[in-house]
């Protein structure tokens, strides 16, 4: 078996459920929640969310919504000064409907390529492959790519595994690295990618 059938085959057997661990209602919690999910996790995320969304049910809410409120509430996420501000942005510039072009996504405050191409995958279905930093840190791990860069790291998947459903891909990787592959006391006794690992 070729490594890339190797590596398919061990994530598709510890990831059975490969998902997006936000929770979320619609296209405007998904994109709001990815913002905020930057340097923390997805369940700190989720515990605040439903405060947020329930003050603050659509864009045009959040948009006229109070600084310091919207702080408060998100402060146990961390970076709350700069986060509110972005949300309370962005939600000014998608009252009208969020845009479901990779460009104009990245134009939007606190939405850089990882934060359009998850958005993208999970809310529109688009073959997109986010690269976060357990992305970043299996790809190198298993010597797919040889960059820290993620945008490099982005590409480099994708040449790997052409014709491959990127969306899915991604939350396998993204799911291997945050229970499995650890950056810190990774499973690597039980792990059967081992001989390709360059930790």
């Amino acid at each position: 078996m070729e490594k890339k059938e190797e590596v398919l085959s061990f994530l598709s057997e510890i990831v059975l459920d490969p998902h997006c661990e936000l929770e979320y209602k619609n296209p405007f919690e998904l994109l709001i929640s990815i913002i905020l999910s930057a340097q923390t996790t997805d369940k700190k995320v989720n515990l605040i969310s439903k405060e947020l969304y329930d003050k603050y049910p659509n864009a045009l809410e959040l948009s006229k919504a109070n600084l310091d409120d919207v702080i408060e509430i998100i402060k146990p996420l961390g970076l709350a000064k700069s986060k509110a501000p972005r949300i309370i942005n962005t939600s000014k510039a998608i009252v009208n409907g969020i845009p479901e072009d990779f460009d104009e996504l990245t134009k939007l405050p606190g939405v850089g390529r990882k934060t359009a191409n998850v958005f993208l995958a999970e809310a529109y279905n688009h073959n997109r492959f986010g690269v976060d930093t357990h992305v970043l840190r299996v790809s190198n791990r298993l010597g797919i790519t040889n960059s820290m860069d993620p945008y490099q790291c982005e590409i480099d998947l994708m040449d790997y595994f052409k014709n491959e459903n990127y969306k899915i891909l991604h939350h396998k990787f993204i799911l291997f690295g945050r229970y499995f592959c650890m950056a810190k006391n990774p499973k690597c006794k039980e792990c059967k990618l081992i001989k390709y690992c360059r930790k």
